[in-house]
Formats: structure tokens, C-alpha cells, sequence
């Protein structure tokens, strides 16, 4: 006798999102970074900048009532060969909606990256180890949505949004070039693009552009 829940998720309706769980996601992330701001320091990395905005995110979701998905940390990807024992990356935030729960592939996969105006390293990585690891299907693989989050450290965002888009669509083609949308109250820029994972498989990402500098180090106007 299976003891599976006869709503477990099967296949690949567990990798699907739906417009309002998109939403939601570009929401809690935004509140999340919003609310993390008053406890960032002029200098800090990315590993701590990110359990800070974790950390918040969870505050918000609470705050919200959001009991139908949860929110994971830092999270270790296996390569599930066998005898196998290398790691294809960890994710930096992760969610799981409810008609998620129960599969380990199935989740929302966050990147996060600092970029700065005039500052084009950063940029560069936010392309080679951010959105490179979802087209190689290192993150989300055959997931129909994933998400990088940069954190913004110094304006204008346009620079930057503008030195990434022309990187995706030199190495990636026209259709990963970053396409605006409207964006969150709380953001700077959101935007979308499309990769193919392994020349066969669509995946969407969206692009969160979020203020980021310490609040301690904005001038008063």
C-alpha cells in the first residue's frame, strides 16, 4: 500500500508558478531587502548581506500570514550521478510553494549578486555566476521560472542593468536580453529574459533590481 499523498506533486507541474506565486515571490523579496537595509553595514559582502535579507524575508512572510510556502536558506545542489560526490552549487534563497512540498527538485531558486555603477566586475559576475548557472542547469534545471536578485550599491541602476543586458545577449542570445517590466514599488528595476537549458528547455528569469546601500549612508534630502 503507497503511503504518497494522493496530491503529492508529480512531474513537471511541480516546476510551474503561477502569475500570483510570481508576484509573490517579487513582493516578499522586495520587502525583504526593504526591511533588511537598516541592518546593513558600508562594506558588507554578499554571503552576510544575504542572510540578513533571509532573515527579513521570513519576518515579512510571517507578517503576511503566508502560510502556504516556505523559505529555505542557503541550499546545496547534488549531482545526482551516481557514486558522484561533487556539488553543482548552493542557491542562495529558496522557496517552496505547497503544491511544491515533498519534491527536493522543486523550488524557487534566488541568486543573489552586488552590482555597482562603475563598477563592471561585479556585473560581469553577476552573469558568470549568477544567470550562467541556470542556463548550464546547475540551478532549477527544467524549471519553468528562476530569479537573480542584484543588490544595488551604488546608482544609477540603468548602467548597470544596460553592461548586463548586453552581456546576457552576446552569450546568450537576443531572447535572455533583460526586457523591463513594471517594477515593484520597493525595487529599482524588474525585468525578464528568457535562456534554453541544454538547447531544449525554456527557462524564464526575472531580474530584481534592489537598493541596497545602507541606510545609514543615504544622505538626507
Amino acid at each position: 500500500m503507497s503511503l504518497l499523498a494522493v496530491d503529492a506533486p508529480v512531474g513537471l507541474p511541480a516546476f510551474s508558478l503561477s502569475d500570483d506565486q510570481i508576484a509573490t515571490v517579487v513582493d516578499l523579496v522586495c520587502r525583504g531587502c526593504n526591511a533588511a537595509r537598516s541592518d546593513l553595514t558600508a562594506g558588507m559582502l554578499e554571503v552576510p548581506i544575504t542572510v540578513i535579507v533571509r532573515k527579513a524575508m521570513r519576518r515579512v512572510k510571517k507578517t503576511l500570514g503566508l502560510t502556504n510556502l516556505q523559505l529555505r536558506g542557503e541550499v546545496e545542489l547534488e549531482d545526482m550521478s551516481a557514486n558522484d560526490p561533487s556539488l553543482l552549487g548552493r542557491i542562495d534563497i529558496t522557496l517552496q510553494f505547497l503544491h511544491q512540498f515533498g519534491d527536493e527538485d522543486a523550488y524557487v531558486a534566488i541568486e543573489c549578486k552586488r552590482v555597482r555603477a562603475g563598477e563592471p566586475g561585479l556585473s560581469t559576475r553577476y552573469v558568470t555566476e549568477g544567470v550562467d548557472r541556470f542556463f548550464k542547469s546547475k540551478y532549477a534545471a527544467g524549471h519553468e521560472w528562476g530569479f537573480m536578485l542584484g543588490y544595488v550599491l551604488a546608482l544609477p541602476e540603468t548602467d548597470i542593468v544596460s553592461a548586463i543586458d548586453a552581456r546576457v545577449r552576446g552569450d546568450y542570445g537576443e531572447a535572455a536580453g533583460l526586457t523591463p517590466e513594471a517594477p515593484h514599488t520597493l525595487s529599482l528595476a524588474v525585468l525578464e529574459g528568457a535562456l534554453m537549458q541544454n538547447g531544449t528547455h525554456t527557462i524564464r528569469l526575472k531580474h530584481i533590481f534592489v537598493d541596497m546601500l545602507p541606510a545609514a549612508q543615504v544622505s538626507p534630502q
